[in-house]
Parts: C-alpha cells; structure tokens; sequence
C-alpha cells in the first residue's frame, strides 16, 4: 500500500490560560495522499485551524503542550527541531492563511513578499531570476498589470486580489502539500469560485495534496472528495464526500446539512439550526460533547452523557456515535 503524504496519528492541542487547559483538539487521526483533495468542516472553534497549525508547528509556545505524530514523507513534524522545520514550512508544506490582510505586511510591497517566500529557500538566486518568479507568480493567479502590481502595497489590493497574492505565495515553492485554511471567507460568491478554480488548477499543476478548513458545505463539494467533521476537538465521523451529503451518519453531521439550504429545498421551507451551542474547550462535559444538542440522546439510557465514543465502521464510513450500527444505518436509509 502507497505510503500516504502525511499521517497524523492521535494529534492533541492544548492551550494553558487563567481559567484552566482549553483542549482545542483531542486524539485526531488522519492520512493524506498525495494529490489528494481531504476537507476539515465545523463550526467555529471545533478544532480544525488548530489541527492544521500543529501541521505547520505555528502554534508551539510555553503554554502550548502538543502531543502526537504527524508524520511527512515519514519524518515526524512535531518532533522535528525549529531550523528542520524552518526548511519543510513554506517549502514542501505551505498555508493560505484565513486573512489575507493580515497574512500580508503593509509595510512592504506584494512584490518583496512573495520574493522572500522563495528565496528564504533558495539561497543565492539572483534578482532577475526572482523578479521573473514573481511575475510569473502573480500572472499565474490571474492578477492583471504583473509589472505595475509587484510594487504596490496590500492595502491597493481588494480582498479577492489579496487572497490571490497569498495563494502566489503560498505556491510558488510547489509545494507537496497545500492547506488552505478558509481561503474564501469574506469574499462573493463570484470571487470564492474563482478562488477555488485557482487552487485546483494551481494543485493538478504541480499535483499538490490539499487540506481544506471550512465551515461552508457548498466549498466542500465543489473541491474535494474526502471530509472529516470536527466537533469540541474530535473527530465525530470520517466520509467521502457522496456519503456526507448523501447518508451523513452522526445526528451533528446531519444538523450542519440541514442548517444550510439547498437548491432542491421547498421555497418557503424552514432551515433547521442545531440546538443550544458547543461546549467550552476548558470545561468539556462527560461523555460525548455532542450529547446536549443531540435529538437521539434520550433514546440511550444516559450513556452519551458518560462514555465518550469511538470512531466506528458505519457502512463506507466512520461515525463516533452511541448509537447501534444497525440503528444509525436505518436513520442514513430513512433520509435518502
């Protein structure tokens, strides 16, 4: 069997505050091939920007404790030194960041920026040479007029065209593995399409793995094939695309694809939100996090609210869920 690009094995991320330990992921397991397309989905604290900083060794610190593998072409980032990945960060492994405004120093011109994210790996190149780069770069992302825009600053730029300059940056290594993290958030709908045209032309060129974090389920099944559904730091279920909106498996899966409308939806029907809100990282509730806002807990006897559930095989899927397979596997057949 082909040896997957990254593997991440038993990932946990914790943040010390004042008030106690914010346990921002616990126990995530995944792999990524190469040239695969894997999305990361939830909701805003769920754990996903965390998981892919802990990738990147972005959010190492005092108060920060990091346990786990993630292993790259087989060596294992986290136990990595700083200068070893100083050599993997931006080169094999680059991060379009969730803003680009502050992604982008105002002091210096887009230009330098995306120059200095090739260079500071490839000593010794000239000034033609980068200069060619970088036009080609910025050519590459659809930004018009390359030779006036390598000197202007960010703030000229708009928001879609500031997104395209981080996405010139980030690429311009070729790097093996690309994790996008929210890369459309705040722009039109015109704008997110050309964005992800752009990041899927960009990877079928050099043949790029991608991890895409988003919450919007419209971005998820336009780009990839495989997602992984993050509640309170965990996994709670692992699918290919088909089945996530097909037959999701686990009652949260299901409550973020009813929350948000559909174009076959009745005109007048109602959006179904997801009841009450995710618990605190620093106060997590006993057995599954899920539980308070799940419709099928009562039906267990108490046992989501003690006993924390594992990953398990529900048809071509994985769902952490209390629930019988028998039982889960009828409610996936019930909403087809």
């Amino acid at each position: 069997m082909t040896q997957p690009l990254l593997s991440v094995r038993d990932l946990h991320v914790n943040f010390g505050t004042g008030e106690g330990d914010v346990q921002a992921v616990r126990g995530v397991s995944f792999d990524i091939g190469r040239g695969e397309t894997l999305a990361i989905v939830g909701e805003s604290g769920s754990g996903k920007s965390v998981t892919a900083s802990a990738i990147m060794r972005l959010n190492f610190g005092a108060d920060v404790r990091v346990s786990g593998s993630a292993l790259f072409e087989g060596q294992d980032i986290l136990a990595m030194s700083e200068e070893e990945v100083r050599l993997k960060r931006g080169s094999d492994i680059a991060m379009i960041f969730q803003d680009p405004l502050t992604a982008l120093n105002p002091f210096y011109t887009v230009g330098n920026q995306i120059a200095e994210a090739y260079a500071i790996h490839h000593h010794g190149t000239s000034k033609k040479e980068l200069r060619d780069l970088v036009l080609d770069s910025i050519s590459k992302v659809g930004i018009p007029e390359p030779l006036k825009r390598i000197n202007q600053y960010p703030h000229e730029f708009s928001g879609g065209m500031r997104q395209r300059i981080v996405i010139a940056m980030a690429l311009i290594n070729r790097p093996k593995l690309l994790i996008a993290d929210e890369p459309t958030t705040a722009l039109d709908v015109t704008v997110q399409a050309q964005i992800l045209e752009l990041i899927s032309a960009m990877q079928e060129e050099h043949g790029s793995a991608v991890i895409l974090i988003t919450h919007d389920l419209g971005v998820v099944a336009e780009v990839t094939k495989r997602v992984l559904v993050m509640y309170a730091g965990r996994l709670v279920e692992v699918a290919s695309v088909e089945d996530v909106f097909s037959s999701p498996t686990h009652p949260y899966t299901r409550g973020l694809l009813n929350s948000v409308r559909s174009l076959d939806s009745e005109r007048h029907s109602h959006l179904e939100p997801i009841p009450g809100t995710p618990p605190s990282l620093i106060d997590l509730p006993s057995g599954c996090p899920f539980h308070s806002r799940c419709l099928y807990a009562a039906s267990l006897n108490g046992r989501c609210s003690t006993e924390v559930p594992e990953l398990k095989a529900v048809g071509n899927s994985f769902s952490a869920c209390h629930l019988p397979t028998a039982e889960l596997l009828s409610l996936v057949k019930a909403a087809q």
